[in-house]
């Protein structure tokens, strides 16, 4: 038995997955709904992996983030979701035009993946990022919906938004808003 043999290669896909998401401190739930492995298989790979020495990570317990207001609270955390989504939509993490029967079939190993390298990716842009990898599966599966949140574009620039479903601001981005006054 050889581990490159195809009937192991989806088991090992959906290990390294789910230790890619223990690195960005993803919730057990979350790391089931995505990989499809047990609650006991992902602590025994927390346990084996990352909780002790240099690659300790913490767990976070509890519900995962359900709150669409955190995309919306300021023009930082504003900005910092429409570059997010605009990596989720380029990797094809969310899909063109929303729909809830879509959302249901998100979560897969290949889109997993995907995922991650975007979060990586906004990361290394956005060093001091205020946005967690929670949060950014919430927005995944939020903007894959479309019942919430849906991408849309500035008014005056044409430039990507995240916004409500019925927003209760104009659809303008922060440098719109804010225009810099010239002294």
């Amino acid at each position: 038995m050889r581990i490159s043999d195809d009937r192991y290669s989806r088991e090992r896909l959906c290990l390294d997955l789910a230790l890619r998401f223990l690195r960005h401190e993803a919730r057990t739930q979350t790391i089931r709904t995505w990989t499809g492995l047990t609650d006991d298989r992902i602590r025994n790979l927390y346990r084996s992996y990352m909780s002790r020495g240099a690659h300790f990570v913490p767990r976070h317990r509890g519900k995962s983030p359900h709150q669409v207001a955190y995309f919306t609270r300021s023009l930082r955390v504003q900005w910092e979701t429409a570059q997010l989504a605009s990596l989720l939509s380029l990797l094809a993490v969310v899909p063109a035009q929303p729909s809830l029967e879509l959302a249901g079939s998100l979560p897969t190993v290949a889109r997993g993946e995907k995922l991650c390298y975007a979060f990586e990716t906004y990361q290394a842009t956005i060093p001091s990022s205020q946005i967690s990898f929670e949060h950014t599966v919430f927005l995944a599966v939020a903007l894959a919906r479309g019942d919430q949140l849906r991408l849309g574009c500035c008014r005056e620039c044409g430039g990507l938004l995240v916004i409500e479903r019925f927003p209760l601001r104009d659809k303008r981005c922060q440098y719109c808003a804010n225009p810099v006054q010239p002294r």
